[in-house]
């Protein structure tokens, strides 16, 4: 665990969380895959802590074939079953089911954008929406960007994409960067977050 004196979002606290908040989170990524990854998480989160889910994902990247967007879509009812029965998630059917739904609809976006990364990217022009948190400035729930892009996922028949879930998913893939203000993530270079965000492809 490195940078001891210096400050990080509240949130991160325990090790995992620490992790993925030094990282991962805020990062931009633009690849379809992780970014697949990162929407059935967020939806899996919902009514849940994130810890939950971090602590689970790798759980979830056994049982979904690593997000593999065409081999989810291709999942069946049978799948669906066998992995409803594994402890290794958080066995919610609604949810399971909603990552084939969201693969497929992320394949016919893909086939119409070119990229999922290209359509997600396009609610925010392509460019990371920086924010340094405050008391001032605190992290909100929502915003028009998140909005828009929930009711377009909704468009392609996706679930668990209310625009709540969607601003958690927007935060995580660096489309916007809620770090706080103090955050020794956010003090980090660019050049960093840039080659990061390369990194993904």
């Amino acid at each position: 665990m490195a940078d001891t004196d210096q400050s990080r979002c509240a949130w991160a606290t325990t090790d995992a969380m620490i992790a993925y908040h030094d990282h991962e989170w805020g990062v931009p990524s633009r690849d379809d895959r992780h970014l697949f990854e990162m929407l059935v998480l967020e939806g899996a989160q919902a009514g849940l802590s994130w810890s939950t889910i971090l602590n689970k994902r790798e759980g979830y990247r056994a049982l979904f074939a690593g997000f593999d967007i065409d081999k989810v879509a291709r999942f069946t009812d049978k799948d669906i079953e066998r992995i409803v029965l594994d402890a290794r998630i958080v066995r919610n059917r609604a949810k399971i089911a909603s990552a084939v739904l969201n693969a497929r609809a992320v394949q016919q976006i893909q086939q119409e954008h070119g990229s999922f990364a290209d359509f997600v990217w396009s609610f925010v022009d392509g460019k990371t929406i920086d924010t340094p948190r405050d008391a001032k400035n605190p992290t909100p729930a929502s915003t028009p960007e998140s909005d828009a892009l929930s009711k377009a996922l909704k468009k392609y028949g996706c679930k668990f994409v209310g625009t709540t879930i969607c601003y958690a998913f927007m935060q995580a893939t660096g489309m916007v960067n809620d770090h706080a203000a103090d955050c020794l993530s956010r003090a980090r270079s660019k050049t960093k977050r840039r080659s990061a965000a390369k990194s993904s492809h």
